[in-house]
């Protein structure tokens, strides 16, 4: 299968991007894996005629809203987040109407349509560089509230107003589970994901994105680490860093939508060329500005 895809790639003028979180055989055949914000930079950067996006429904359509030419192909289009659709109907609107001089902030785990009604879209790598950057003194941060209650404690000179969504995967990482694994292994450090919930991040040694967490690990003189986020970052982590054990809190975060990312859905989507994003364009057209920000921004 590896073959076939690596052909296919070939004769197809194609470009495989796959999220951390996708399964480990998957992250090793593509091209590109990163977080959020690195896979949106590639995405828009890239040459290729069709991109393959491993990751959730709304990685797949940024990448179409930022390359409206090319053939964004998913493996599996029902892999969606359930955080990227709680925003409540009308939310926006009163928020807008109730405070002056607010900015709408997305994270970009969000659908298009949520997107279109915000003026800047960030990732856990830049948030909180992006809402210091802002002249607005209110942000309305959406859709996730631990997100934005980590940005909140990084600039309590802004107002920021916080949305009720989260990270089903993440929310569910419990106290009681990371003090177990931690006396288990006390010589191990916390790294935490700030999609977790208030209790986690207070035990924990480092809050960082996905890629922060990666990077902290690789650049530690600590042999030992405690990861709180999904287990498919396990894979990165344990490349990178061979002499080095990381341990997850016990049932592992798992994405199941994620791991729908299957290497012979791959090869399928590349062999016919189907399961592809479509994205309106009054959606796309009204999308683009705040993700295009994003990458400006965040630079």
């Amino acid at each position: 299968m590896k073959n076939q895809i690596e052909q296919l790639k070939k004769e197809k003028n194609a470009v495989i991007l796959a999220h951390y979180y996708a399964p480990a055989e998957v992250q090793e055949i593509a091209d590109y894996v990163g977080d959020s914000f690195y896979l949106a930079k590639i995405a828009k950067q890239s040459k290729a005629d069709i991109i393959v996006f491993c990751g959730v429904y709304f990685m797949g359509e940024s990448a179409k809203i930022l390359n409206p030419d090319k053939k964004v192909l998913m493996p599996d289009l029902t892999a969606d987040c359930a955080m990227a659709h709680m925003v409540a109907d009308g939310i926006i609107d009163e928020m807008r109407n109730k405070y002056d001089d607010l900015a709408v902030v997305c994270y970009i785990n969000s659908t298009a349509e949520l997107k279109c009604q915000s003026d800047v879209c960030v990732t856990s790598s830049n948030a909180v560089e992006i809402v210091k950057a802002l002249p607005n003194k209110n942000i309305f941060f959406i859709p996730d509230r631990n997100l934005g209650r980590f940005v909140a404690e990084q600039i309590p000179e802004k107002n920021i107003i916080i949305n009720d969504g989260y990270c089903p995967i993440h929310a569910k990482i419990a106290a009681d589970q990371l003090t177990a694994v931690k006396e288990k292994y006390p010589r191990a450090i916390v790294l935490s994901h700030p999609e977790c919930e208030p209790e986690i991040l207070k035990l924990s040694d480092y809050i960082g994105s996905t890629a922060d967490i990666i990077t902290y690990a690789k650049q530690s003189d600590v042999n030992e680490f405690i990861i709180c986020t999904e287990d498919g970052v396990n894979y990165k982590l344990v490349t990178d860093n061979p002499d080095k054990k990381f341990y997850f809190p016990n049932p592992h975060p798992c994405c199941a939508d994620m791991k729908l990312n299957a290497l012979e859905s791959v090869l399928s989507v590349l062999l016919n060329e189907d399961k592809e994003v479509i994205v309106d364009d009054a959606v796309r057209i009204g999308s683009l500005l705040p993700l295009e920000r994003m990458l400006e921004l965040g630079k």
